[in-house]
């Protein structure tokens, strides 16, 4: 028969026995914000402090542990001063607009619009020899959104068909074309990193670009796998679609952001952009996964659907075509040649 004094103890182990749960589960809980915490600051400590930026997340996990031993308060108290500090530091992780950019992305476009009439300034027109080296040049340009009759979309491969690179080109009645790239900021010493992608790593850049530069880039330099879908629009949404990019470029220039794998990477921006024209535009799955976003755009009516997306498909690959041109051909209007 237990005694009173008994009862007493198998009531403190009970409770000690609770509060050891409750302490090793902040500890559960505090894994993954290790975790989270350890490429943080893999991709932002690293580079500045090499590898003591590990110390971080070590510290935090064996501070956890010891405290976790000590019982369930204080445990979560100090997961949730853990939690707080991290976020803290991480809110101060800012982009920047100086940096030693890699040569390409150096600049980015910006705009001055009188009326129609619209000035690019930054507009990159470089001549590849490689994949990685190219003669510089930066050029300006001016349009008359009056004479802007085609809008197309630009879908480039370069592995798996499912993940592409996309771009708009705009061209005018006197035979400019304009592309507009968002693309990832890389400094000269950087390459690119999904997972960067998701921790600060990149800013975020719009390129203005002739399409001797950044088309033939990839169909010659890079022999990527290009495809040109040309948009059914009206002159009023073509207008639009072209001052929210310039207007992107600029707001770029005056307040840097940065690049994020998922939320605002090349597809989603144009998304995002296309949505200032037409707000009733869905999300869909195919914008994440950019080497599908032709099949959304057929869909909605964007690409012509009068025929199959198959047919349409087979006559958009361009690389081959524009591999075969001589020098002296006029890019832009020769690979477009059988696009409709």
């Amino acid at each position: 028969m237990l005694t009173k004094g008994d009862c007493v103890t198998v009531s403190a182990v009970k409770t000690r026995a609770s509060g050891a749960k409750w302490a090793w589960g902040s500890l559960l809980v505090t894994l993954p914000v290790v975790a989270w915490t350890a490429l943080a600051v893999h991709y932002q400590l690293r580079p500045l402090i090499g590898v003591w930026a590990y110390a971080v997340p070590l510290l935090m996990l064996a501070v956890q542990v010891w405290v976790s031993l000590m019982g369930r308060g204080r445990a979560w108290v100090v997961l949730a001063i853990m939690v707080a500090v991290v976020a803290l530091g991480w809110a101060q992780v800012r982009p920047l607009q100086v940096r030693d950019w890699a040569p390409e992305l150096s600049h980015g476009v910006v705009a001055d619009i009188q009326g129609s009439t619209v000035h690019l300034s930054n507009v990159r027109d470089f001549r590849w020899r490689t994949r990685d080296d190219g003669e510089q040049r930066w050029i300006s340009q001016t349009v008359d959104l009056d004479q802007l009759e085609t809008v197309d979309f630009i879908s480039t491969v370069w592995a798996s068909p499912h993940i592409a690179h996309t771009m708009v080109s705009f061209g005018f009645s006197d035979g400019q074309h304009v592309v507009f790239s968002a693309e990832i900021r890389r400094e000269k010493h950087e390459k690119f990193s999904e997972i960067g992608g998701f921790f600060k790593q990149f800013e975020l850049v719009l390129i203005g670009a002739t399409e001797e530069d950044i088309v033939k880039l990839r169909t010659h330099a890079r022999n990527e796998d290009v495809s040109i879908f040309p948009l059914t629009m009206t002159p009023a949404q073509r207008k639009a679609l072209f001052l929210s990019y310039v207007g992107l470029g600029n707001d770029l220039a005056a307040k840097p952001r940065f690049y994020q794998t998922i939320t605002t990477n090349c597809t989603t921006v144009i998304w995002k952009l296309a949505r200032t024209v037409e707000k009733r535009l869905p999300m869909d799955w195919r914008i994440l996964l950019s080497g599908h976003t032709q099949d959304y755009l057929y869909d909605l009516g964007v690409i012509k659907n009068d025929r199959p997306l198959t047919d349409i498909k087979a006559k958009a690959h361009i690389t081959e075509t524009a591999r075969a041109l001589p020098d002296t051909a006029p890019y832009s209007q020769a690979i477009r040649q059988g696009l409709s």
